[in-house]
């Protein structure tokens, strides 16, 4: 099955490429590698939420947004690849939480990034990752998500 199909079966519909907020482009090519940067969980140009996961953003809702956050880094890497099915697999994920001080769930949240590539890619959606607590985000986003994909 090609992972457009995938999409498709799971009613899930890519969202356009958000635009840079700072001095950067969305993902960039390298060989068979295309490596994002980290995307926001932007849905229509604007954060959802904002704030530190464990005080000001629940966890769940913060693992929410994770999975937002990658389906924009999955958007942004297809626009590269000429498409979802220009994608081979997923090689690595990154996924930054701005956490509360005695915040400890960043793997947890990190699941929603990790959770919905494998519902799209399947085994090629198994991938190494990073699941890093930060102090503060850029506009005080509670994730970030950076993914690196192999090329078809």
């Amino acid at each position: 099955m090609d992972f457009s199909e995938r999409l498709a079966e799971l009613g899930i519909e890519l969202p356009p490429v958000a635009a840079p907020v700072a001095a950067y482009i969305p993902a960039t090519r390298f060989g068979d590698v295309i490596r994002t940067s980290g995307q926001l969980p932007l849905v229509d140009g604007a954060l959802p939420a904002v704030g530190k996961v464990g005080s000001d953003v629940p966890a769940e809702d913060a693992k929410g947004l994770a999975r937002v956050a990658a389906l924009n880094a999955l958007a942004a890497a297809a626009a590269l690849a000429g498409g979802v099915d220009g994608l081979s697999r997923v090689v690595h994920v990154t996924v930054f939480v701005s956490s509360a001080p005695d915040f400890t769930g960043q793997a947890a949240v990190a699941n929603g990034a990790s959770e919905v590539l494998g519902e799209i890619f399947g085994e090629a959606g198994r991938h190494s990752r990073s699941a890093v607590g930060v102090a503060v985000l850029p506009l005080d986003t509670p994730v970030e998500v950076e993914v690196q994909f192999a090329t078809a």
